[in-house]
């Protein structure tokens, strides 16, 4: 049984991956087909890292990163992770004023 992803939140979620990918290139490599397995792998360590953040080298920016590569693999993820991105970098903009 496929869900039905609504094509525009595909479009949506493949414009916000292409601005993260400008900000952190290897994640373009990891986009590629047949590297599922890598992309689980690492976005599963970015979520476990991210709650290390009390560590210098962990962060909670590893939190959303590794959302985004399981969200490539997991159709599900992809409309509201889009939409969380839009949201903040929206906030963020109005901060930054």
């Amino acid at each position: 049984m496929t869900q039905h992803i609504p094509q525009n939140g595909r479009r949506r979620f493949d414009r916000e991956f292409d601005r993260i990918a400008r900000i952190a290139p290897f994640i373009q490599r990891l986009r590629r087909p047949g590297w599922m397995i890598g992309r689980i792998v690492v976005g599963v360590f970015f979520i476990l890292g991210g709650f290390l953040a009390i560590l210098p080298v962990f962060g909670l920016w590893m939190i959303p990163l590794g959302l985004l590569l399981l969200a490539i693999d997991i159709p599900a993820l992809q409309g509201p992770l889009a939409t969380v991105f839009v949201k903040g970098r929206h906030w963020w903009r109005r901060w930054k004023k």
